[in-house]
């Protein structure tokens, strides 16, 4: 690839003077949806955000961690490199059905400093009406613009932004960040290697998993890069949270009728021992946004059947000599979270005040 002569056909992105950046025919879409949108990086306020911003709960991090140290508010969920991805999962309520599956290069991305900063001011604009909502204070809404929680985790997969170390590190140098939490599909393991090399590895690394062996992951989470060994990338993913010396995650998406038959705790068990990681949540498929026209409302656990299939996982778990322990729940968001006590940490980033 030279310079600006890029011979891909993308939806979402387009090409200016060689830097990629989310298209100006996008725009309008993404904005109609509340993104903020700085080049090819995404910024959004979610629920919980909204919730704590007028008087409401934060979300379970919140409850599971203590972060974002001071409230849901108080967090930057962002995406570095927005609507793009390298699998269309089945149960992703955004639309991932159009992600572009593109592999940025270093020469065609912005400057973390750049992103950063463009972030913050389209994130101002977001919360600007929140100044004038009769149940948001305007202490909630100062203090959300001094952020102290980063979640990389929006829309694409972050891991494929090539600059990704640099934004940690500089996020971190950030004056009132106290936490960074990183969400990966698993598919870019020479990236998590990365960031331990180089000394930027986030507060939590997350690893989504939504399936236990190869042929079902290919249905679910479909990826279309790297298809013929995306299954070994997320084994390779795996083996390194059980190393990375920073908090580490399994999340499992659990989809009714697709991964939740008893017949699959065992290969749980065996690609969770793996990863071997510090916690590890169960959460419900959620029947939101564009994932409503590839799955339905019946395919949502209850919580009660969430709870269920961790304490069964948990007793699977035990039986091959995995120690974890139910360490909490969150019924407003249907998940569990089980703590590894082999690989005893501290589950508080912050404790909130009682």
């Amino acid at each position: 690839m030279e310079g600006t002569e890029v011979k891909v056909k993308l939806r979402y992105h387009e090409f200016i003077e060689g830097k990629v950046r989310i298209s100006v025919d996008a725009l309008p879409m993404l904005k109609k949806a509340h993104y903020g949108v700085f080049g090819h990086a995404t910024v959004e306020l979610c629920h919980w955000t909204k919730s704590a911003l007028t008087g409401g709960p934060s979300c379970y991090k919140v409850k599971f961690y203590g972060a974002p140290v001071g409230g849901s508010h108080r967090c930057v969920e962002m995406g570095p490199v927005g609507m793009m991805c390298s699998n269309k999962c089945v149960y992703c309520w955004r639309p991932s059905e159009s992600f572009d599956p593109y592999e940025p290069m270093v020469q065609e991305v912005m400057d973390p400093v750049e992103m950063v900063n463009g972030i913050l001011k389209e994130r101002r604009r977001l919360l600007s009406g929140y100044f004038g909502h009769a149940k948001s204070s305007r202490v909630k809404v100062n203090e959300a613009l001094q952020p102290t929680h980063w979640a990389i985790s929006l829309s694409g997969e972050p891991t494929m932004y090539p600059r990704l170390p640099e934004l940690i590190k500089y996020i971190k140098s950030l004056p009132n960040t106290k936490s960074v939490f990183l969400v990966t599909n698993g598919l870019y393991p020479e990236m998590i290697e990365r960031l331990w090399r180089e000394d930027a590895l986030p507060t939590q690394l997350y690893l989504s998993l939504n399936a236990p062996n190869r042929e079902l992951f290919l249905r679910i989470a479909n990826p279309v890069l790297h298809r013929d060994d995306a299954w070994d990338r997320v084994l390779r993913s795996l083996e390194l949270l059980a190393k990375v010396p920073t908090r580490t995650v399994v999340r499992i998406t659990l989809i009714k009728g697709w991964n939740t038959s008893g017949e699959l705790l065992g290969q749980f068990a065996e690609v969770l021992a793996i990863g071997n990681p510090h916690f590890i949540e169960p959460k419900s498929y959620m029947h939101l946004g564009h994932s409503v026209f590839k799955l339905t409302k019946d395919n949502m656990l209850r919580h009660e059947e969430v709870k269920e299939w961790s304490l069964s996982l948990l007793r699977t778990l035990e039986s091959r000599g995995l120690r974890y322990i139910f360490m909490d729940e969150d019924p407003n968001s249907r998940i569990t979270v089980l703590q590894n006590m082999d690989r005893y940490i501290d589950r508080w980033i912050e404790k909130p005040n009682p």
